[in-house]
């Protein structure tokens, strides 16, 4: 993809500390950004502070904050170097971008649907020291039960979302489109992958639609690295999920050829779910040389 990259192990991806194989010291020019579904901003503001101190990513694009915007508390985040930019619904959906470089042409909203007031989609340019990219938070409909109005909502909003990228990619600048998306892509992304046969995350029109965004030319980072089974970035709180390693992998990052040029790693920071007051799922990121 145009860079040397070092081999993963799968302590890199899988297993290691946050950050992953590289500490913010030791990045040099590159670019940090991170996805974290952190299931309420007051339940996990500690938890999501400790890891922003420790892996110290240039760019955290977050989601379920369940927070209206006039509520985040956004001084946690500015005192700690970040620029912060929110689109909050009340009680519930939500995301937010942190940033320690400054953020251009704030846009919200998926375009497509005028009537749609679910805060789902954040957007923003950041400029690093070689390039300027095109971040995009997301936090794709669940979409279940299904069959029902859920999943529909969750199949259109795929489908604007897809004419979304396809535009972003005209711009012919780095695009990266990051968050909880709610789709467990295989069968490998799964534990048990038996036990989500028949939910919206993972049932073949889901998959499809997925494939449809990647199809327009972007690269999923994860899967760029490495094809091994057992890398997660969710683990219910029920039935000892997370004892077992009964995890999905559905937070992804999704990187237009330009971006996917600059990826040089990518990684998942497993081992916060077992802390103090965890949200269900962990920090999923990528280093660019931007």
């Amino acid at each position: 993809m145009g860079v040397d990259r070092p081999s993963l192990a799968d302590d890199g991806l899988g297993k290691g500390a946050p950050g992953g194989q590289k500490g913010p010291n030791d990045r040099g020019a590159s670019m940090r950004i991170a996805t974290f579904n952190i299931n309420g901003i007051k339940a996990r503001a500690e938890a999501l502070c400790a890891w922003l101190d420790e892996a110290a990513p240039d760019v955290a694009l977050l989601q379920e904050i369940k927070s209206v915007d006039e509520n985040f508390p956004r001084e946690l985040f500015e005192d700690r170097g970040y620029n912060v930019e929110t689109h909050g619904q009340k009680s519930f959906n939500g995301v937010a971008i942190l940033s320690k470089l400054p953020l251009e042409d704030v846009s919200r909203g998926l375009p497509g649907d005028d009537e749609d007031e679910q805060a789902r989609w954040i957007e923003a340019t950041v400029t690093g020291d070689n390039h300027s990219v095109r971040i995009c938070g997301l936090y794709l409909p669940n979409g279940n039960p299904v069959p029902g109005p859920k999943y529909d909502y969750k199949l259109a909003w795929m489908e604007r979302m897809r004419r979304h990228a396809a535009g972003l990619l005209e711009t012919e600048m780095p695009v990266v489109m990051a968050g909880d998306y709610n789709i467990i892509p295989q069968d490998e992304d799964a534990a048990k992958p038996e036990a989500w046969t028949e939910d919206a995350l993972a049932l073949p029109q889901s998959r499809d639609a997925f494939r449809r965004i990647l199809n327009l030319g972007y690269t999923e980072a994860i899967r760029a690295r490495t094809a091994a089974p057992g890398l997660f970035s969710f683990w219910d709180y029920q039935a000892g999920a997370w004892q077992r390693n009964n995890g999905i992998r559905i937070d992804h990052l999704l990187l237009s050829p330009q971006a996917a040029d600059l990826m040089t790693e990518a990684g998942i920071d497993k081992d916060v779910r077992g802390r103090d007051k965890p949200s269900d799922h962990v920090p999923v990121w990528i280093d660019l040389a931007a």
